[in-house]
């Protein structure tokens, strides 16, 4: 009943409360990278390919790990999976903060995506279990996580490089993921099981890619999430190369981006409750275009802010969106399985998009990769659009 689905207060808000504050912890640490890129490049020796390449292992491994963790949330119990999540996370965070080279810092990018990997999925399908009525509010509030996590990233690099050093990140944000096990424990009541279970890749295949619909969604969002990894991870960088900006200025107009979606994402969820969710996704598609072609030709600070901030508008609202649309199509019985088999097929192909940056940057410059990656957001709200029969 949506009266038991309290978003404050009562199981189902503490439940809310301490997965959103899981994913904004984690979400830190993870957008804490690219305002620190450059620092990190220079201490590590790493040309623009190489960090591109470092960036595409992390979401390459969160992307690989989101079907098995869906599947194994259904079999098992969503806590089985998010327990051990928040001690990988905390792992892959010291190793981050102390990798010495290239090699190292792989090795702290794949661990940290695995663990990425294992809460993503268990969590919103655990946010699925617990909202129906209020599905899309519960995951825009969720996914809202991010934002505060990238606002606080953008300061928490500021910060460091300022005062301290890039590597002085990362720690702490160990220690919170350790510390908020603690609440999860106490709070949930789902058991821990652990049994025999298949993961029948073909069967979910076949539900996911059914009908024209359901394939043209999976294309629009790969488009999408191809552009999302490629402009967020090198935004602050390019501000610094291409715009003349200074790391804090840099730094602060990235938690633009983050200050904006806190408010977009409750909002877009709540406003895809009430009318087509695809309407939604579209039309933020086409704002997110127009901002990004807009801060490519913009020749000031003021213009650079402004397309930011459209930007922020029009790609913040398609998270939740994206995840009730899935949720929307999977059976109840199958639904974390469904959403992490899509999220691995857009998520591990959109996971390129840093290695399609950091190579063209290195070859041409990023006004020509960020201009490249505007016209594929146009493609995915044609193709999400796309009527069919």
């Amino acid at each position: 009943m949506p009266g038991d689905e309290r978003l404050v207060g009562g199981h189902t808000g503490r439940m809310l409360a301490v997965t959103a504050l899981a994913w904004a912890t984690l979400q830190l640490a993870r957008f804490a990278v690219p305002p620190l890129l450059p620092e990190i490049r220079a201490d590590l020796g790493l040309s623009l390919s190489g960090a591109g390449v470092a960036l595409t292992v992390l979401q390459g491994v969160y992307a690989v790990f989101q079907y098995p963790s869906g599947r194994l949330s259904d079999a098992w119990s969503r806590a089985t999976l998010l327990a051990p999540s928040f001690v990988v996370l905390g792992a892959g965070c010291l190793l981050l903060g102390g990798a010495a080279g290239l090699a190292t810092l792989l090795a702290g990018m794949a661990v940290f995506g695995v663990g990425k990997g294992l809460y993503a999925i268990p969590s919103r399908a655990l946010l699925s279990d617990l909202f129906v009525e209020r599905r899309g509010r519960a995951l825009g509030v969720f996914s809202a996580g991010t934002d505060l996590g990238g606002v606080l990233a953008s300061g928490v690099a500021v910060a460091a490089i300022a005062v301290a050093s890039w590597r002085a990140v990362f720690a702490p944000v160990a220690v919170l993921l350790f510390g908020l096990l603690v609440p999860f424990v106490a709070w949930n009541r789902e058991p821990y099981v652990v049994r025999r279970a298949g993961l029948p890749v073909v069967a979910t295949l076949r539900r996911l890619l059914a009908t024209p619909r359901q394939r043209r969604t999976l294309v629009a969002f790969v488009c999408f999430y191809f552009m999302v990894n490629g402009v967020l991870n090198f935004l602050p960088e390019y501000l610094r190369v291409t715009k003349g900006f200074s790391p804090a200025l840099a730094g602060g107009a990235f938690a633009l981006l983050f200050a904006f979606g806190l408010a977009v994402k409750p909002v877009s969820g709540a406003l895809s409750d009430r009318v087509r969710r695809r309407t939604v996704a579209v039309v933020g598609m086409l704002l997110a275009a127009a901002a990004l072609g807009g801060l490519v030709v913009a020749d000031s600070g003021a213009a650079v802010a402004a397309a930011v901030v459209a930007f922020a508008f029009g790609y913040k609202a398609q998270f939740p969106v994206i995840d009730a649309i899935l949720l929307d199509a999977a059976p109840d019985a199958d639904a974390g399985a469904d959403l992490g088999a899509a999220r691995t097929l857009f998520l591990g192909i959109g996971s390129l998009g840093p290695a399609f940056v950091g190579a063209v940057a290195d070859r041409l410059d990023f006004t020509a990769a960020f201009a490249a990656l505007a016209g594929l957001l146009v493609v995915a709200a044609a193709v999400l659009l796309w009527p069919g029969r």
